[in-house]
């Protein structure tokens, strides 16, 4: 029987003149007949096999098809002319539209239908929309509408005219250090505007901030956003691992339920350390591979792969990327102190804070190596000499860093 995708195929191959009425009649009328013996055949195949199209004509025929396909939800939204199409991932379509009731740009979020049917996907999508109206701050994708037309789910946000930081550090080179730090800076403040309204982002990555033309970041997509006090949420995802195996905190991986704030800090700072280096923190040939590193393996220093970073980057970057969450800023407001304090050129105080109790308690226990900060300094026991020289250089160390605090408190 012919079904609606070859009739919508054969009409196609009508208007495009690549077979006249009558040949596409006859093949319609043989695909009939076949499905009365039982057997399932495709209008295109017929068409192929009478030698009336070839199969190069099909495959730009059927991509013309899904162009149009991926149109038609959008096209169904009252209030919005689609001007084209943005980007497309696995979950969503993302459209250029403007809004005609206010003459603007804006970009336009469309559920697939395959998803339509599935209320997990459903109800995820709504959150998404909820989570961004809640949040009005100039470093996060404003909010516009959500609604449902047509049997599609949409979700209207703000048209973001620019690139994103995956988009930067594709290429596999590091970014400037002053412009990493102004990207990170600009997203720990929307970060901590979510925080202090309880939303927890949970998929902080390079492809979720965008650069405007004039340079302001856009925090986007809360697609895995949720609020901290939601726990009949955190429950029903116990035991599962929401994020990107590139920049997941090991607790997200876990699946723990009480996943908080420190989860955000912990993507940021993978997503810090790729901008500085120009490579993940960690590499695999799988997913499950990537996600065991983040578990397990030390991270390797960003200042010893891209020599020419400040020791104040590469502190901020450990601290944020600690294993145990404990060991990580305990809020955005912290981060961004150690970052404005990097920009005017003074020492990231909450870092080392942090970073130097680890450190001595580290060669009090016997010089074995720090796990999750300053992870792979090679510190390790090896000999009373050795011991005496790394607790001579930490003492200068600190007395530096106590100088260093004696002269900000007189000033």
């Amino acid at each position: 029987m012919c079904n609606r995708e070859d009739s919508e195929f054969g009409r196609r191959v009508i208007d495009l003149k690549l077979a006249s009425p009558g040949e596409v009649a006859l093949c319609v009328d043989r695909q009939k007949e076949l499905s009365d013996q039982g057997k399932d055949v495709r209008l295109w195949d017929l068409l192929i096999e009478t030698g009336y199209i070839t199969r190069s004509q099909i495959a730009r025929l059927n991509k013309s098809l899904d162009e149009d396909s991926m149109y038609r939800p959008a096209q169904q939204i009252p209030g919005f002319q689609i001007l084209g199409k943005l980007g497309q991932g696995a979950m969503a379509t993302v459209f250029k539209a403007k809004q005609l009731s206010l003459d603007r740009i804006v970009a336009i979020k469309v559920l697939p239908k395959r998803l339509s049917d599935n209320q997990e996907f459903v109800d995820r999508f709504y959150r998404e929309g909820r989570a961004a109206a809640q949040l009005n701050d100039p470093n996060i994708v404003q909010a516009i509408d959500v609604g449902e037309a047509g049997g599609y789910h949409y979700f209207v946000m703000e048209f973001i005219d620019g690139r994103t930081v995956y988009d930067l550090v594709s290429n596999g080179k590091p970014l400037e250090e002053k412009d990493a730090v102004d990207i990170i800076l600009q997203t720990a403040r929307a970060l901590d505007h979510s925080h202090a309204r309880g939303f927890i982002h949970r998929d902080v990555k390079p492809k979720n901030i965008m650069i405007t033309k004039d340079g302001a970041v856009k925090l986007a997509d809360m697609g895995l956003a949720r609020e901290i006090s939601d726990y009949k949420t955190a429950n029903a995802e116990a035991g599962r691992a929401y994020g990107t195996p590139y920049y997941i905190s090991p607790e997200q991986i876990r699946g723990e339920i009480n996943i908080d704030f420190r989860a955000d800090i912990y993507s940021l700072g993978a997503t810090f350390c790729h901008m500085v280096t120009g490579r993940v923190p960690f590499e695999g040939e799988t997913p499950s591979a990537v996600m065991h590193k983040h578990l397990k393996e030390p991270l390797t220093p960003p200042d010893h792969i891209n020599t020419r970073l400040s020791a104040g980057v590469g502190e901020i970057i450990e601290v944020m990327m600690a294993k145990k969450r404990e060991d990580r800023y305990p809020n955005t407001k912290d981060l961004i102190e150690d970052l404005d304090a990097f920009g005017r050129g003074e020492p990231p105080l909450h870092a080392r804070k942090r970073y130097d109790p680890a450190l001595l308690q580290s060669l009090a226990d016997g010089g074995e190596p720090i796990a999750d900060v300053h992870a792979s300094t090679p510190v390790v026991a090896g000999g009373g000499q050795q011991n005496w020289t790394l607790l001579l250089i930490v003492g200068i160390v600190l007395v530096f860093s106590l100088l260093v605090n004696i002269l900000l408190l007189v000033r």
